[in-house]
């Protein structure tokens, strides 16, 4: 499918989540060609109560009363994870562009299954890695470009951090655990920088209740010899453990926080010669710079990184883990 002429994109977002204000509400009063016009969820009071508060003019009793709006555009899928594969075909079989939070899919092979249909509708079908889209992104596989590390040897990634126990992504059945949330991004990160597959050698978890992880570490093996590792925790002593490690022959670099660099970061370059402290400044927003990229694409045509051939490698690598690990591969929330 061509890309469309309409402005603004008009967006509905399927479920009332915690996560929809910072990836797409906020950011969508800085981008004139996107409004978040409605919303559904289970609960439709629950809908209601978050449309009045976000100035959501538009509330469907269901999803898929809200897929069938011929008003809407796109749709914003942040529902748990094991509903993702699901509903992004949903609204992709509607005729919908779709921008899905992270984890894709329960697993590679329904990640495939979305892609089928998306390259079948060519309709727009963007993973959210929002961190992806950021400047400081760029600055890292700049330095590594440039041969300032010498020949890279090891990457290391992190994303470790305490969650409530009651949480619904400790849900096995709605696909949850540390490396489907925030193991995701570590993988990510790591493949990004690498700009390479890695094979899984080893992995090794710790578990909350029978299947779902609260630590996952892996170690990686890429074909030309680097080697690089995961770790993922939502069970952290740590608050915030969230950073990158590049060991190359001549320096290295490390960045904290690379996930969320608008809340704050920094990048450092140690060699022989000494030390080099960086920040990227003025740069919008992770989530801004993600949104803009969505509606480049459903409006311009524009190609962008996070696509459904990226999605089935991250979730290749997250299969290859649950398995190394000896812990089940997830799977997608039945239907009732």
């Amino acid at each position: 499918m061509s890309p469309v002429a309409m402005k603004p994109v008009r967006i509905g977002i399927l479920g009332a989540a915690r996560i929809a204000p910072w990836a797409l509400i906020q950011p969508s009063h800085e981008v004139p060609d996107v409004a978040v016009t409605a919303v559904a969820a289970r609960d439709v009071d629950r809908a209601r109560r978050f449309a009045s508060r976000h100035g959501i003019l538009t509330v469907h009793d269901s999803y898929e009363a809200l897929l069938a709006d011929r008003s809407i555009d796109a749709i914003y899928n942040p529902l748990p994870n094991g509903l993702h594969g699901r509903w992004t075909i949903a609204a992709l079989e509607a005729g919908k562009h779709v921008l899905c939070e992270k984890p894709f899919a329960a697993n590679a092979k329904e990640a495939e299954a979305v892609a089928t249909v998306a390259r079948r509708t060519g309709l727009v079908t963007m993973e959210a890695f929002h961190y992806r889209y950021h400047g400081l992104t760029r600055r890292m596989l700049e330095i590594i470009a440039s041969g300032e590390l010498g020949a890279v040897r090891r990457i290391e990634t992190r994303f470790c951090i305490p969650l409530p126990i009651k949480d619904i992504r400790w849900n096995l059945r709605l696909a949850g655990g540390a490396l489907m949330d925030t193991g995701c991004y570590a993988i990510h990160l790591l493949r990004t920088l690498a700009g390479a597959e890695p094979t899984v050698r080893a992995a090794a978890a710790k578990v909350l209740s029978p299947g779902v992880d609260r630590l996952m570490r892996a170690e990686v093996d890429f074909a030309d010899g680097r080697t690089g590792s995961i770790t993922a925790s939502m069970l952290s002593a740590r608050l915030f453990s969230v950073g990158v490690r590049v060991i190359g022959a001549d320096a290295t670099m490390e960045v904290f926080n690379p996930i969320a660099p608008q809340f704050y970061h920094s990048l450092v370059v140690r060699s022989a010669r000494g030390r080099r402290k960086e920040q990227v400044a003025r740069q919008p927003s992770s989530y801004l710079a993600q949104l803009q990229a969505f509606t480049a694409a459903v409006l311009k045509g524009a190609p962008f990184p996070t696509n459904v051939d990226d999605a089935i490698a991250n979730m290749r690598v997250i299969d290859a883990c649950y398995a190394a690990a000896g812990l089940p591969r997830r799977e997608p929330t039945p239907a009732p």
